[in-house]
């Protein structure tokens, strides 16, 4: 053996040599033979390095934020040209059968039921994660919460195609809140193509700046406003915003909204880039401070509208949730609910019947672009129409005053839309809402206009009201109140091209948040509530209680956990006995040293010695003699392996998981909890595993913190018979 392990010593050191020796030929025969090949064979040497730079500069942030603005747009441009189209067929078919009321009505009826009937449907079969708005499972999801196939290229494709079809049926639904989500699945999605190029994209943290992004695209490239769409999706999705993210957003919005319009300019739907509902309120004096205190009333009915609106949409929700006969039907044949509420509000709105007196016969956008104009209508009415009013023209009607309109037209698509937004389809809130705010708005301009028919006099000048300018503080002021956002202000300031009501627009704005704040939580927050996602609440401002409560009052003792003496037969019955996805593992049983989040490998770790284990036994199963000979033999050497200490060195630990001391106060557990979008958190004291608090505890004590009192003899929380009774 020793001569033989020397012939291969010899062996192997000759073959080094040799190879060495003519790499050392090579490059001599290369130097020689001239120039060309010594560039070539630099070329060569440098070719892993330009590639390997290549590779970095296109996994750069500004690669990644371009391909998601150029995306976004092209995707909102063809579902608005698509939508628009739609529409525009609707509309010809209604006037081709002009004269033929009973094939109008037919034709009125069926077109938007053949698109709902097809979007719910389509959703239904394709991605049930599709339906409805997005953004309150994108809000669970920013929590750290993971959401099962809401980020997935087949939930964006069945929201795109059933959002196009919802919209280009004519509904009151909005196209915002979808297209968050779908903004969030292409940043989601783009993100795993560009891991190829950079690793940074496979990180969590990084994950979660992505989506905000994404929520910023969404909003900014749905109506060409990527300042409002970035303030507006902090305001919705995040508790706290890391301020890094700020360039980006702006970055992927800005250059979206460019593109989106630049599209619209291309297809010749506009004749340079401008807003996309523009006004020409004059700019030297658009109000009086006399009109202050209509504006503040705006802002604060509008409070109580959108809290009203909320209220609304959450009790329909809760109707068909409700477990009895009709639900239990409407469940089971699942597009009969769309099928029903779409032939109501298409019969409601027929223009030659009940629609002509509600300005039926307008789609959406130019509803807002009606609402928006010059013209004062109760001037106008009851003569001929001026030269440019256009599709205004709709809410004038020779027997009913312009009044009526507006508020029939108010009071109907109030309820149309808070209805509408529960179909099973994908649906926002925002342009419906936006539309209802407009037209209150115009109905006070309207009102104002005929109190001062001659305007409002001002240092010897006479200034005539502005119905217009009131829409335009009406729709932020109801959208406002509606999501609990200001933003909204800033996304009518480049909807409209102008920010001559800027002032009064704020003071009605935050007016309407200041009521709805406190009467109703957010339509997002109230959606979150009724599906009941594991989202944490807000903890609310000057409550003494969220100092005083601490995390042993709320934590749970026992904590299944896993030690270094672990056995086999303990392991085994841990995992059978629990869902966890991570197990404490602990020193001994009184100290705790780290925590691993090792339940998924031990699973797979347990599949594999399954798989290996089921095919020695299919191989022994060969021979069955054999077998039964060994078979108690096997069954003792099991018995006796499953007693041994499991060895941790085949588990990865979580060296550094997150903990909580005991006295940590219910303020400072919410802030981390929300600022590092925890789920749990391990609670030691001195070293030792004291408990476990997760996001369903803080949940809890925060939305039923009433119903508890503090008792400062034993320190702990205690149920209370009389603040039971009272919250309850």
């Amino acid at each position: 053996q020793g001569g033989s392990g020397r012939r291969e010593a010899t062996r192997l050191l000759t073959e080094r040599q040799i190879k060495k020796h003519r790499t050392h030929h090579c490059s001599h025969a290369r130097t020689r033979h001239g120039h060309g090949h010594g560039r070539r064979g630099q070329n060569g040497y440098h070719s892993p390095r330009v590639q390997r730079f290549l590779v970095t500069r296109l996994g750069e942030d500004w690669i990644f934020l371009v391909l998601l603005g150029i995306t976004m747009a092209l995707v909102s441009w063809t579902m608005d040209y698509a939508s628009a189209k739609s529409l525009q067929a609707y509309k010809w078919i209604h006037g081709e059968l002009r004269g033929n009321i009973p094939l109008q009505y037919l034709a009125w009826v069926s077109y938007p039921l053949m698109f709902i009937l097809f979007s719910s449907l389509f959703c239904h079969l394709v991605s049930p994660q599709a339906i409805g708005s997005g953004i309150p499972e994108l809000k669970t999801i920013l929590r750290g919460v993971v959401l099962k196939e809401y980020l997935t290229l087949k939930a964006f494709i069945a929201k795109v195609i059933g959002l196009t079809a919802a919209l280009g049926s004519g509904m009151p639904v909005g196209k915002e809140g979808p297209f968050v989500h779908i903004a969030s699945i292409c940043a989601a999605v783009l993100s795993r193509f560009m891991s190829f190029f950079s690793g940074v994209y496979q990180n969590p943290y990084c994950y979660t700046d992505i989506l905000t992004v994404g929520c910023a695209v969404g909003v900014g490239c749905c109506f060409g406003t990527p300042l409002g769409g970035v303030l507006f999706s902090i305001e919705v999705t995040s508790t706290y915003f890391a301020v890094r993210n700020y360039w980006r957003g702006y970055f992927a919005a800005t250059f979206s909204a460019f593109i989106f319009r630049v599209l619209s300019v291309f297809n010749k739907d506009a004749v340079t880039i401008t807003a996309l509902f523009r006004t020409n309120f004059r700019m030297d004096f658009p109000f009086d401070l006399q009109e202050l205190p209509a504006f503040a009333v705006i802002g604060i009915f509008c409070g109580f509208l959108g809290a009203f609106f909320v209220y609304l949409n959450r009790q329909v929700v809760l109707f068909m949730r409700r477990p009895n006969a009709m639900t239990r039907f409407l469940t089971k044949h699942r597009l009969l609910f769309p099928a029903v509420v779409t032939l109501i509000i298409a019969t409601l709105t027929f223009p030659p019947g009940f629609g002509q007196f509600m300005a039926g016969e307008l789609m959406p956008r130019e509803c807002i672009n009606s609402l928006f104009d010059n013209f004062t209508w109760t001037k106008i009415s009851g003569s001929p129409p001026p030269v440019g009013l256009g599709r205004s023209a709709a809410w004038l009607h020779p027997d009913v005053s312009v009044f009526v309109i507006l508020v029939l037209f108010f009071l109907m698509k109030f309820w149309m839309s808070a209805v509408a937004t529960t179909m099973p389809i994908p649906s926002g809130a925002f342009m419906p809402v936006f539309i209802l705010g407009a037209a209150f708005g115009r109905l006070v301009g309207e009102i104002m206009a005929t109190l001062f028919p001659h305007g409002i006099v001002f240092d010897g000048i006479l200034y005539r009201i502005i119905p217009g300018g009131y829409a335009v503080i009406g729709a932020a002021a109801l959208t406002g109140a509606v999501t609990h956002t200001v933003s909204t202000a800033v996304i009518c300031f480049e909807l409209t091209g102008q920010i001559s009501h800027i002032l009064p627009m704020m003071v009605a704005v935050i007016l309407a948040n200041m009521v709805a704040q406190g009467l109703q939580p957010s339509l997002y927050d109230s959606i979150i509530q009724v599906k009941k996602l594991p989202y944490l609440p807000e903890l609310g401002f000057g409550h003494m209680s969220q100092y005083n409560i601490f995390v042993e009052d709320i934590m749970v003792t026992t904590v299944k956990f896993m030690s270094s003496q672990s056995t086999y037969r303990e392991v085994k019955l841990l995992l059978d006995s629990t869902s966890l996805k991570s197990i404490p593992l602990v020193d001994s049983k009184g100290k705790q040293i780290d925590k691993a989040p090792s339940l998924l490998l031990i699973g797979d770790y347990r599949d594999q010695g399954s798989a290996t284990f089921n095919t020695q036994r299919a191989i022994w199963t060969q021979f069955p003699q054999k077998r039964k000979h060994w078979e108690p033999q096997i069954l003792a050497w099991e018995e006796e392996e499953m007693d041994k200490p499991m060895e941790i060195d085949e588990i990865r630990v979580d060296p550094s998981p997150f903990q909580l001391v005991e006295r940590t106060s219910l303020h400072k557990t919410h802030t981390l909890f929300s600022l590092l979008g925890l789920s749990h958190a391990y609670v030691t004291s001195t070293g030792k595993l004291v408990g476990v608090v997760a996001l369903k505890e803080v949940r809890n004590i925060i939305l039923f913190r009433p119903a508890f009192c503090f008792s400062s003899r034993n320190g702990h929380l205690h149920s209370c018979v009389c603040c039971e009774q009272q919250y309850f």
